[in-house]
């Protein structure tokens, strides 16, 4: 059986970090996956992945032993399925604003594991690792309920999205948004679930690190301009 190495960092508390990948590219996860990073993310959510290229593009990050993650784009046992049946140890779900839509989530990740081990024979279980992500008020509000669920390793929360639903769009620094993020955390800490976030940049990691975020996520694009600009503004005087 394949070793989830994100998901046995998280169980000893270590801190996981791992970089979004939309581009659906072979050779480009493979590129990102040998500088180091716990796990990439393979983003079918917002982008044109389809699950041939996903596979390769899941075998390019073992390669490296780093753990490959797609963000599914809903809520659905039967896209959920597919997704594993790439290869994927670990499956992200967007949206997901109750107690009913997380249990469904779970069970919709459990249930295909088990069918994938029973498939191929496998000497164990297939043991995936689960990411819900908080994006709405609905979800804020039933978060206490969400955290009971069993089986969820990280909760990450959606800035943006969560910046539009309280109607402050893309003002992720606006009081209304920083306090709703601390009752989030608060929710979180009181858990047994890892706090997962996005983060911009090298500051921005730092930052969430600080606050407990034991799940740090970046966009290539994010990594690639910042890199990009400092080199052009040196070099160009």
């Amino acid at each position: 059986m394949e070793i989830n190495r994100t998901k046995e960092k998280l169980k000893r508390k270590e801190k996981v970090f791992g970089c979004f990948v939309r581009y659906p590219d072979p050779a480009l996860v493979e590129m990102v996956a040998s500088m180091g990073w716990d796990f990439v993310v393979l983003e079918s959510e917002h982008g044109s992945l389809d699950l041939r290229t996903c596979e390769n593009m899941v075998r390019s990050a073992k390669r490296w032993g780093v753990t490959p993650i797609v963000r599914v784009t809903t809520n659905s046992q039967s896209i959920i399925s597919r997704f594993l049946e790439t290869g994927a140890q670990g499956i992200i779900i967007p949206q997901v604003n109750s107690q009913e839509e997380a249990k469904r989530a779970v069970q919709s990740v459990e249930q295909s594991s088990k069918a994938l081990t029973n498939c191929y024979d496998a000497k164990g279980t297939i043991n995936p690792l689960v990411v819900l992500y908080i994006e709405t008020i609905k979800a804020v509000s039933e978060l206490t309920k969400i955290l009971e669920v069993e089986g969820i390793d990280v909760i990450n929360v959606g800035r943006t999205d969560l910046s539009q639903s309280l109607g402050f769009p893309g003002q992720t620094d606006h009081p209304e948004i920083q306090k709703t993020l601390d009752t989030i955390l608060t929710s979180i800490y009181q858990s047994n679930i890892g706090l997962g976030i996005m983060a911009s940049g090298i500051q921005a990691a730092q930052h969430w690190k600080s606050r407990g975020a034991c799940y740090i996520t970046v966009n290539l694009e994010n990594l690639l301009k910042y890199s990009i600009k400092d080199y052009l503004d040196v070099v160009r005087g």
